[in-house]
């Protein structure tokens, strides 16, 4: 079972085009069995247009391609998946900065956001996951998931204290719908 990165991609996509966004994903995460396949489901189910290649393509041209559509489009916004479950792999995570390289030349002027998707039912195992992203990329906020039924996601909670990166979206079940924006107060009242 995934920590729903993919699943979290297509939930944002989705309130974003409800917002009236032209959104473009770019499935850069090509080195996982069958995930361009599942991004392709989810890209479909929220209305955004999507980018990918062959399973093994270069992740970094997978995202210049997007861009090139993002701007040919006129699209508001470009969420890129990249292969992000695996932090100890350290040719994923130099793939990781290429695809930032990339990002930063061709999109100097628009706004960032680094999201890193955590599994809310994970322990201390997503805090070396923080500690292995921050060292590739700047990452600008979490996407809290499985925070239906009895995961409460607790371990949040040192994550952002230590690492001062904010909680931006968590997801709250399994339809399309299910992605919130986060409530701090909420989410402590949840957990007390």
């Amino acid at each position: 079972m995934g920590f729903g990165k993919t699943t979290s991609i297509g939930k944002i996509a989705n309130k974003l085009r409800k917002e009236g966004k032209k959104v473009v994903i770019a499935a850069a995460d090509t080195f996982r069995a069958a995930a361009v396949e599942q991004l392709e489901i989810w890209a479909e189910r929220s209305g955004a247009k999507l980018v990918k290649r062959e399973e093994g393509a270069d992740p970094a041209s997978v995202i210049y391609d997007a861009i090139k559509i993002t701007k040919e489009t006129g699209a508001d916004v470009l969420i890129c998946d990249t292969a992000g479950r695996l932090h100890n792999k350290q040719y994923l995570m130099d793939e990781l900065g290429k695809i930032e390289k990339v990002i930063e030349k061709e999109m100097k002027d628009c706004s960032k956001e680094v999201l890193l998707v955590i599994d809310g039912t994970t322990g201390q195992n997503a805090i070396s996951q923080v500690k292995a992203f921050k060292e590739t990329t700047n990452i600008t906020g979490l996407v809290l998931t499985k925070l239906d039924g009895t995961a409460k996601g607790g371990v949040v909670i040192g994550i952002v204290a230590e690492n001062k990166i904010p909680v931006k979206f968590i997801g709250v079940g399994e339809k399309i719908d299910d992605m919130e924006v986060f409530n701090k107060k909420e989410f402590v009242n949840a957990i007390i």
